[in-house]
């Protein structure tokens, strides 16, 4: 994918975060290529990467309400996601990962790959054609 922040200033945030967030994807589907090539490795305890959403840091933003008759913007504190990886079970050599978890894990991550290039060929096309290109 280019590296089209440098031309668009204004809509650089949006391709960043898409880059980011691929990124993010590329390393934790790594991570869970080598929990599965392990499976059979006694003591192999399986690894993932935090949640996307501690990835941004900084770049979360509070949301600010503009107008009386917007919705106020829910306070931190909510539902927190579980960064640890539960094994929901152990072979007797200590393994303790999970093919089918595994499996799972790797397919929303493609889903998420595959959902964040479309977004960013979208909005592409949409910048292109509104400049008539």
């Amino acid at each position: 994918m280019p590296d089209l922040s440098q031309d668009l200033p204004l809509e650089a945030g949006l391709f960043q975060l898409a880059e980011k967030r691929l990124a993010w994807a590329d390393r934790r589907e790594a991570l869970l290529s080598e929990n599965i090539a392990n499976a059979d490795t006694p003591g192999w305890k399986p690894v993932d990467v935090p949640p996307f959403a501690t990835e941004l840091g900084d770049a979360q933003r509070r949301l600010v309400r503009t107008d009386p008759g917007h919705l106020a913007a829910p306070e931190s504190g909510g539902m927190q996601p579980d960064r640890r990886v539960r094994p929901e079970g152990r072979a007797p050599d200590g393994n303790a990962v999970s093919l089918d978890t595994e499996l799972t894990r790797i397919a929303d991550t493609q889903t998420t790959q595959q959902f964040v290039s479309s977004l960013y060929k979208t909005y592409l096309g949409m910048f292109n054609t509104a400049l008539g290109k």
